[in-house]
């Protein structure tokens, strides 16, 4: 039933939202060119990497690095790179991931494969037996103001009580959050 919700939900939203993935392709590419899509490998369901997609939010050039490792990040997010990860429009094009099989619509976030720390916690509790989600129960309690502990935790009380109606409990409280800007830090 999840993968049917996903599948159908995700399907309805890119067709809704194809007007806004022209826009925002078309300001990427006006300011700072190709590429627009942003690929990067994540850990995903069974502990195995799967590639992700954004929008490009950085300069080009700055490479495959978190943006908490840059020094100077804010140089070298671009000004429309700023917007789209302020209103998580970065995010939109892990539609295609849910299509593909690799991502859900609700799950734990997709890590780089180098954050050691909280993929340890995860493998420890269980957490990669789903797939990961464009939005997660992390997300809605606290997002980047939780340790990774905290985090961990969170992502294995989501596997333990996953359901559809938990789904979409997380998906409008996840709309309510993004309106607000709650629990952001500057990306």
């Amino acid at each position: 039933m999840k993968r049917v919700f996903d599948l159908t939900v995700s399907i309805f939203a890119l067709i809704f939202l194809s007007p806004l993935f022209l826009v925002v392709a078309v300001m990427i590419l006006l300011t700072d060119g190709s590429p627009v899509l942003f690929r990067q490998e994540r850990v995903g369901k069974d502990n195995k990497l799967f590639t992700v997609y954004k929008f490009r939010t950085m300069r080009n050039g700055v490479g495959d690095i978190a943006t908490a490792e840059l020094n100077n990040a804010d140089d070298k997010i671009t000004k429309t790179g700023k917007f789209l990860r302020l209103t998580s429009i970065d995010e939109l094009p892990q539609l295609f991931n849910i299509l593909n099989g690799t991502m859900s619509l609700v799950g734990p976030r997709p890590l780089i494969p180098a954050e050691k720390e909280i993929r340890e916690l995860r493998e420890k509790y269980g957490v990669y037996s789903v797939r990961p989600g464009i939005t997660g129960y992390a997300q809605i309690n606290g997002r980047d103001n939780i340790d990774d502990e905290t985090k961990a935790l969170l992502d294995k009380e989501y596997v333990e009580r996953q359901s559809l109606l938990f789904d979409i409990e997380i998906i409008f409280k996840t709309f309510t959050k993004v309106l607000k800007r709650a629990d952001i830090k500057d990306k």
